[in-house]
């Protein structure tokens, strides 16, 4: 890749003899004033299946773009005022500070952490911060079936839905290849507007009637009929329940743990350091 690069590079760069004989002995592939771009710096820049033309077009375009940087660097360096570059010195060593230190504490973090939340821990959590888990929209448990009408056993299978026993969702289950679309998991809270979107016989003018506890619904389209009972719904502004928002919450208190972990590695990292000697204060 690196000779096949280098031939690009005579086509697209236009430089004197000179400048050549200097490049080959630095390694460098361009120049802008004391600024080099070498060949590792752009190493891996060309696909392998790209083809010549484009090769070449992406290696130019990646130099004009470096080149026109460099340009603009120096001439900040020349134009700016020298406290205006020592602030911004300082705050380039300041991000590189804070991205050294985020990733060794998020390393030190991610090997003591325990992200295991219990219940219990998710209970307490809820019940003393009930007010926050507000829904801003409704949640319904549901299941349905979405069928051809004339299948040979819809009676059968509609009985089935309705009737709903343990032997009614294995044999549901079992035949399930022969349905269009379906969920049978009504345990789980599912937000309404999941449900208008993924049933398209279901829309704006009769979605009210999925607010309606243990409510049976059948609805047509032209592919065939959706069968639907809702097991539960909340509307909103209701609580959301605890199963809803568990997960939120599993990140919530995992995320003090994380606090509270930092705020110990900090303290224990300043207490070892100056009993060994690394860290004095000077009077």
């Amino acid at each position: 890749m690196r000779i096949r690069i280098s031939l690009l590079l005579l086509g697209v760069l236009v430089v004197s003899c000179g400048y050549f004989n200097k490049s080959e002995e630095i390694d460098a592939v361009a120049r802008v004033n004391t600024s080099y771009l070498y060949h590792d710096d752009i190493s891996g820049l060309v696909p392998a299946d790209a083809s010549e033309a484009d090769s070449i077009l992406i290696v130019h375009n990646f130099i004009n773009r470096w080149a026109t940087q460099q340009l603009l660097v120096d001439g900040a360096m020349v134009n700016l005022s020298q406290e205006k570059q020592d602030a911004f010195n300082k705050l380039v060593v300041q991000y590189k500070n804070d991205l050294y230190t985020k990733a060794y504490v998020e390393a030190l973090v991610k090997r003591s952490i325990d992200t295991l939340v219990t219940i219990d821990e998710a209970n307490s959590y809820y019940e003393e911060n009930k007010e926050v888990f507000k829904l801003n929209e409704e949640l319904i448990k549901f299941r349905y079936i979405h069928v051809d009408e004339n299948i040979i056993n819809y009676n059968d299978i509609n009985e089935r839905f309705q009737r709903y026993s343990e032997k009614d969702k294995k044999v549901l289950d079992s035949i399930s290849i022969q349905f269009k679309s379906y969920s049978l998991n009504d345990s789980i809270w599912i937000k309404l507007s999941q449900v208008v979107n993924k049933i398209p016989a279901v829309n704006s003018e009769n979605k009210d009637e999925l607010l309606k506890k243990s409510n049976f619904i059948q609805l047509k389209d032209s592919l065939g009929v959706y069968l639907m009972q809702i097991n539960d719904f909340l509307l909103r502004n209701n609580t959301a329940p605890l199963e809803y928002v568990k997960p939120t919450i599993d990140q919530i208190v995992i995320n003090k743990r994380k606090l509270e972990l930092i705020k110990e590695l900090e303290k224990d990292i300043t207490k070892d350091a100056i009993k060994n000697k690394q860290f004095e204060i000077y009077k």
